[in-house]
């Protein structure tokens, strides 16, 4: 006689998703609270009052101007070119090798951010590292 055992009905393991569900949602609230968010449309920016009265105390400064079409010009000469090399050589020859001479950049309020950037990296390459930018007097006296 043959015994016939029966096999105990097997159960299949369950995954109980609440607890793992909970800690995310935690793990959730936490980032969200301890995140900061930047927001850049809101941003005020108080710019510095500069005081036109100031006397110069250097007598010798090296003027570039940048115009709105991005042309160049060192000291009222034109720089033939618009690339940086040709403005590098022209600070050079105006330096006179002095690098301790300040660079005023005076750029159009229309010219593009390129071409200050571009002026500012000439002044780089020539060892220029006194930059100032002139500004109009604004309304109230503050200089923008």
């Amino acid at each position: 006689m043959a015994m016939k055992f029966r096999r105990a009905p097997v159960d299949e393991p369950e995954i109980n998703l609440i607890p793992f569900i909970d800690v995310l949602l935690v793990v959730l609230i936490f980032l969200m609270l301890s995140t900061t968010y930047s927001r850049y449309t809101e941003l005020k920016v108080n710019l510095p009052v500069a005081d036109a009265e100031v006397a110069k105390t250097q007598t010798r400064e090296i003027v570039l101007a940048v115009a709105a079409d991005g042309r160049y010009s060192v000291n009222g000469t034109l720089v033939q070119g618009s690339g940086i090399d040709p403005l590098v050589t022209v600070l050079r020859e105006a330096t006179g090798g002095d690098t301790a001479l300040p660079l005023i950049i005076s750029a159009d309020a229309m010219a593009a951010h390129q071409s200050v950037i571009n002026a500012m990296d000439a002044a780089r390459r020539v060892g220029l590292h006194q930059l100032t930018f002139a500004t109009q007097q604004g309304r109230g006296g503050n200089r923008h």
